[in-house]
Order: structure tokens, then sequence, then C-alpha cells
């Protein structure tokens, strides 16, 4: 796999507390990677070690190959969950002087600039002050600095906050085509369902460790238990539920139904196929709803942390 960035065996200690403890992580190219965990797990230690904001006690970054270096910054976009606008000043002088500390040149700066404040709609505020935009305005300009020199890797830490679901899902499409153009993205959130819309991949970070990371779809393939939630229609449902609560572990589920149905998940051994169980089931019942659980990426989270509590 061609990966932009790899963390190797990276720690990081306060004295006696101990923020990071040994996390390897690799970054594939062209993708979205969300680092997860609770507030507190680590999460913006590491992102700031990639920033080069801190040093690690112990292991190795690289990037793009090599190790990294503090020119590096320059292919780095960073947009921290506390912002970092200086409030007095305006809009448009502010959004230039920070693109070029990051080598554009001014008349590349103002040129990239206008075309994204047309495409989020922000083309009046150039001679706003940050002072006098709402906390969402706000990050719609800094997310815009943060992007603007089309680094190679874009790190995301809470981008959503703040944002009402309009914006929130504007910035969602902006991101996903920052990928599809070809860029890497480091997305940090305590937020699952940021992850199930976005991330490729992801890593679970606790108290500094590192429980689990790798493909999404992996991951839940891994932590699915061969359960399906059925709605069948049979002229005795009590006997059937009988029935197969004597040959299945099956427990009671709710979803949205036109049809009197018996409502149940129903798990099977893992030597069983689907087609064994919805077979059994045409049998028995008029068969109106068969779905497998498939575990989200909350159900993971909290099944992994509370293991590892």
């Amino acid at each position: 796999m061609d990966n932009l960035l790899i963390a190797k065996n990276i720690s990081k200690n306060y004295g006696d507390f101990t923020a990071l403890n040994d996390i390897s992580l690799e970054i594939p190219r062209s993708s979205i990677f969300g680092i997860l965990g609770p507030n507190g797990a680590g999460k913006t230690t590491f992102i700031r070690i990639i920033n080069q904001i801190t040093l690690p006690s112990s292991g190795e970054i690289l990037l793009d190959g090599h190790p990294l270096r503090p020119t590096d910054i320059q292919h780095i976009g960073y947009l921290p969950e506390e912002r970092g606008l200086y409030k007095s000043m305006k809009v448009g002088e502010q959004a230039l002087y920070l693109a070029q500390l990051k080598g554009l040149s001014k008349s590349e700066a103002k040129a990239r600039l206008k075309y994204w404040f047309e495409k989020l709609g922000i083309e009046d505020w150039w001679n706003k002050k940050i002072q006098e935009l709402s906390k969402g305005m706000a990050q719609k300009v800094q997310f815009v600095v943060t992007v603007l020199h089309r680094p190679k890797l874009l790190i995301f830490d809470e981008p959503f906050s703040g944002f009402d679901p309009v914006n929130a899902n504007l910035i969602k499409d902006e991101i996903l085509q920052l990928r599809d153009e070809g860029a890497t993205i480091l997305f940090s959130t305590h937020r699952m369902e940021s992850v199930e819309e976005l991330c490729d991949y992801m890593a679970l970070i606790h108290k500094g460790h590192k429980l689990l990371d790798g493909e999404v779809t992996s991951i839940k393939r891994q932590y699915k238990s061969n359960t399906f939630e059925v709605g069948l229609e049979a002229p005795d449902l009590v006997s059937l539920r009988k029935e197969l609560d004597a040959k299945f572990k099956i427990s009671e589920t709710e979803f949205k139904s036109i049809n009197n149905d018996l409502k149940l998940k129903i798990q099977i051994s893992d030597s069983a196929s689907p087609n064994d169980l919805l077979v059994y089931l045409t049998t028995r019942a008029q068969v109106n709803h068969f779905v497998e659980v498939i575990p989200s990426v909350n159900d993971i989270f909290i099944k992994t942390v509370t293991t590892n509590a």
C-alpha cells in the first residue's frame, strides 16, 4: 500500500503522564483516515506531533518516505479544534497573509481565495473583521485558509464544531472532493457519525493506546456477529416465536413496518449462511423484512472502549 504518512512507535510523556504509548499508524495516500477516541484519548497530542508543535518522547514520523523535517510544514494544512484567526483583522487581509506564509505569491493567493470565497458563498465577507462573524462563519474562513495551498496532507481536528447541519454537509462534500482530487486527509473526531460518512480508514485511541486500526469496512466485517433483523408474518406468531427461540439466539427489535410483523434479531452460527436462515424462515412464515445487522462505528467504539476500560 502507498502510504503518505507513517507513524512508528510514537510515545509522548509529560512527566509521569503518558499521553501516547507506542502508537504506530500508516495513512494511505489519497484517503480519509479517522483518528477516533474520547476526549483526552491522545488524538490532539498525536496531531501536534505531526505538525511539529511538540516532539515525541520516542518514535518517528515519516512523510512521503522521509523523516519529518521543519520544511514539511509547507505540505501540511492544519485546521485545529481551537481556531486561530486574528479577531481584529479583516477576513481578506488575514487570508492573504496566511496564504503567503504557506508559500503562495500574493497574486496566486488572491486567485485561489476568489475561487474558494465564491464557491462557499462568502465573497461579501472580504472586508469584515473576524470578530464580526459568527463561529460558523469564521470556521468557513479558517477552512479556506487550511486548504488554500493544496497541501499533500490535510489535518482536520473536529472540523464540524460550530457548524449548523447545512454548512456541515457543505464542508463534508468539500472534504470528499479534496480526497478525490488526491489529498490525504487525517480526520480527528469523537463524533462517530462523521466517521461513517467520510472515512476510508480509522484508528481508535483510548488513554494513549491504539486499540484498533484498519479499513473501516474490514473492521466492521470483523465485528459483525452473523445477526439478522427479520420481520415475519404468520397465523400463529406466538408458536413461531417459541420455535425460533428454541433453535436460534433471538432478541426483540424495532423497525418501521406497514405489516403486523413479528420483529426479531436472529443470530446464526458462523458456519451457517444467510441463505440457510432465509430458506428456513420462508417455510414457516411470510418474510417481509430481512436485513443483516452491520455494527456501526459507534457500536464498535463502545464495545472496544468498554472492553479495554
